[in-house]
C-alpha cells in the first residue's frame, strides 16, 4: 500500500482574488467579476470592497434592488467612504428616490467637499427634485474648477432651462458642444432650448442632429413632432409621433401630441382616440379626479342613464364641448354637468335639462361619467357631423338689463376686445399678443372699443390710460356677465381664449386672431371635408359665425392686425 503526503491547500488571498476581479470588472466581463466578489464575501461577509463592487455590478446588470442591498451594508461598516455614498446615490436616482439621494451625496461631500462627481450629482439631484435654482450653485461649483465639463455644462442648462431661462440654456449646450461635437445630449437639450425660444426651425434641424447619433431617441423624435406642429407641418410631426409610438408603445406625450396634428388634419377618428393618452403625458400628475361608477366612451347608449359630464381643461374647453349636453339629452340620458365655477350661471341656458353644478359643489347620485373632452370620441364625432345647432348658450335677460345702461351711451359701432389668454396656459405666448399692437384699430372711425380682457399684463394698464378710446365698462362677475357684454356688442375681436368660444356659442359676430399654428380647433370646415393637408381659411366647423384671422408667418401679429383693421373698416360702412 502506497502512503502519500497530505496536499497542503494554498491559504485564501482575499487581497488577490479582489484584485483580480476588480481587473475583470474593468474589462466588463462582470459575471466573472460578481463570481470572485462572491467568493470573497464567502469567506469574510462584511469585506467592505467586496460587498461595495459587488453592488456596482449588481448595478451595471440592472438590478436595481440587490445592488442598493450590497451598497447600503458596505456603507454600515465604513460610513466614512465617500465613492460608496456617491455610488448609492447613483442608484436612489435610477430608483427615482431623489430626496434620499440627496442626503446620500450630501455624506459624501461631507467627506469629500470638493469631489466633481458629487457635485455634479448632488445638481442632477436637485434638478430632479424640481429645485433647479438650488442646483445651480453645484453646477457652478464644478463648472468654477473646469469650465469644460462637458457633462456640468449640459446639467447647467438643463436647470437654466427649467428656470424659463432658455437663453442661458442654449448658451450652456453651445459651449459642451464647443467642448464634444455631437454630444448627442447636448444636441436633445440644444433642440430643446431653441423649441423654448420659438426658433423652430432651427430646433427641427438640430433635433435631425441629435437623431442622426441616437436614432431611437424618443424624447427627441417627440420634440422634433412639436417643432413640425409650430411650423404648420402636421404631417411631418405625425411621422415623427409615430416612430417614437413605434419604439415605446406606450409614450403618452408621443401619443397626445399626434393628436393634435391628426384633428388639425381633420383626422377625428384617430385623433380623438389618441387624445385620450392626455391624461397621462407629462406634468398632468393627478389632474384626472377619481369619479365613482364607470367611465363612458361611448361603448353603449347612454338612455336611461345619470351621465356626469365634468369639465377639465380651460374655460374655452369647456364652451366649446358643452354643445354635447343637448344630444346626449336627446339619446335619454340624464346630464349631470359639472363646469369652473365662473360657467354655471351661463349655462343655465342650455338646452337639454342639464343639472349645473359648480365643482366643488357635493355630486348627486350617477350611472356613468364623461369628461368633456372625451365626448368628441364617445359620440363618434367626425368632420362632417361637428354639432354646431349655433346657439346653445344665450346671455340672460337680467343680466343684459343691467349692463344694458353701460353701453347705451356709446355711439358707432361697439366693439369688444381681447387680447391675452390665461398667462399659465402653456401656449400663452405664441396665443397672447402684446396690447399696444392693436393701436391701428383705434383709428377706425365710427367704433367704439370695450374692454373684455380680464387680466392685465405688465404695462397694459399705462397704456390703456394713455388710450381712453378702449373703455372699461366695470368688473366682470363671471362669464354670464360676459356673455350679456356679447349681445349689447356688434362684434368681438379676440386671441384664441374663452370669450372666443363664447361668442362662438352664442352665434355672436366674432373674428379670432391666431397665431401661425394654432390650436387644432380653429381647422376651417373646406379642409376638414376634404381632409387635405392645409391648415389656412377663414372659418371653423365649430363655430360658423367666426371668423379667422391668421398669421402668415411666426410672429406676425402685425399683419394679423392690419388685416383685421381693414376687415373693421368695411364692416363699419357696410352695416
Amino acid at each position: 500500500m502506497r502512503i502519500c503526503a497530505a496536499v497542503q491547500s494554498r491559504p485564501f488571498d482575499i487581497a488577490a482574488v479582489i484584485q483580480e476581479a476588480v481587473g475583470l470588472h474593468r474589462q466588463g466581463r462582470l459575471r466573472e467579476a460578481e463570481k470572485l466578489y462572491s467568493r470573497v464575501l464567502k469567506a469574510a461577509p462584511q469585506h467592505f470592497d467586496a460587498l461595495h463592487l459587488l453592488g456596482l455590478c449588481k448595478a451595471q446588470h440592472g438590478q436595481m434592488g440587490e445592488a442598493y442591498r450590497l451598497i447600503s451594508a458596505a456603507l454600515k461598516i465604513n460610513p466614512d467612504a465617500p465613492d460608496a455614498w456617491k455610488n448609492l446615490a447613483v442608484l436612489l436616482h435610477k430608483l427615482k428616490r431623489d430626496g434620499e439621494a440627496l442626503t446620500a451625496l450630501d455624506r459624501a461631500l461631507a467627506l469629500a467637499p470638493d469631489d466633481p462627481d458629487a457635485l455634479l450629482n448632488r445638481g442632477n439631484a436637485l434638478v430632479s427634485l424640481n429645485r433647479p435654482q438650488e442646483a445651480l450653485a453645484a453646477f457652478d461649483a464644478v463648472l468654477a474648477r473646469n469650465p469644460r465639463h462637458g457633462d456640468a455644462l449640459i446639467s447647467r442648462g438643463v436647470a437654466r432651462a427649467a428656470l424659463g431661462r432658455p437663453a442661458e440654456a442654449l448658451a450652456d449646450f453651445d459651449a459642451a458642444l464647443a467642448a464634444a461635437p455631437g454630444h448627442a445630449g447636448a444636441l436633445y437639450n440644444r433642440g430643446n432650448a431653441l423649441l423654448d425660444l420659438g426658433r423652430y426651425a432651427e430646433a427641427l434641424a438640430v433635433f435631425d442632429g441629435a437623431l442622426a447619433v441616437v436614432p431611437h431617441n424618443v424624447a427627441a423624435l417627440n420634440n422634433s413632432g412639436r417643432a413640425s406642429q409650430a411650423l404648420n407641418r402636421h404631417q411631418e410631426a405625425i411621422e415623427s409621433f409615430d416612430k417614437a409610438i413605434t419604439l415605446q408603445k406606450d409614450y403618452a406625450d408621443a401619443h397626445s401630441n399626434c393628436a393634435l396634428s391628426l384633428l388639425t388634419l381633420g383626422n377625428f377618428a384617430r385623433g380623438f382616440a389618441e387624445y385620450e393618452w392626455r391624461w397621462r403625458r407629462t406634468g398632468m400628475g393627478n389632474a384626472r379626479r377619481n369619479y365613482r361608477g364607470a367611465l363612458w366612451l361611448g361603448e353603449f347608449p347612454p338612455a336611461h342613464k345619470t351621465v356626469l359630464l365634468h369639465a377639465e381643461q380651460g374655460l374655452g374647453d369647456t364652451i366649446q364641448f358643452a354643445r354635447y349636453v343637448p344630444i346626449l339629452a336627446r339619446a335619454g340620458a340624464k346630464v349631470v354637468l359639472e363646469v369652473q365655477p365662473v360657467l354655471k350661471d351661463l349655462f343655465a341656458t342650455l338646452a337639454g335639462g342639464a343639472a349645473i353644478l359648480a365643482q366643488g359643489e357635493p355630486l348627486p347620485a350617477y350611472d356613468l361619467h364623461c369628461p368633456l373632452g372625451s365626448l368628441p370620441l364617445a359620440l363618434k364625432t367626425e368632420a362632417a357631423t361637428i354639432p354646431a345647432d349655433i346657439p346653445y348658450v344665450k346671455a340672460d335677460e337680467m343680466r343684459i338689463a343691467n349692463w344694458r345702461p353701460a353701453l347705451d351711451g356709446l355711439s358707432g359701432k361697439r366693439v369688444a376686445l381681447v387680447w391675452a389668454g390665461n398667462p399659465a396656459q402653456a401656449n400663452d405666448q405664441n396665443r397672447s399678443l402684446d396690447l399696444k399692437l392693436l393701436e391701428p384699430l383705434l383709428a377706425v372711425d365710427g367704433v367704439s372699443f370695450v374692454r373684455l380682457q380680464r387680466d392685465l399684463r405688465a404695462g397694459d394698464r399705462e397704456w390703456l390710460a394713455a388710450h381712453p378710446q378702449i373703455r372699461q365698462l366695470g368688473e366682470l362677475a363671471d362669464m354670464a356677465d360676459t356673455a350679456a357684454v356679447l349681445a349689447l356688442t356688434d362684434l368681438l375681436i379676440s386671441v384664441d381664449t374663452s370669450p372666443a368660444h363664447l361668442a362662438g356659442a352664442m352665434g355672436r359676430p366674432v373674428w379670432v386672431m391666431l397665431t401661425f399654428a394654432p390650436d387644432w380647433r380653429w381647422t376651417p370646415a373646406r379642409d376638414l371635408a376634404s381632409h387635405a393637408p392645409t391648415v389656412g381659411g377663414d372659418s371653423t366647423p365649430w363655430y360658423p359665425h367666426a371668423r379667422l384671422f391668421r398669421q402668415s408667418a411666426l410672429e406676425d401679429w402685425p399683419g394679423v392686425v392690419a388685416a383685421v383693421r381693414d376687415a373693421l373698416v368695411r364692416f363699419v360702412a357696410e352695416t
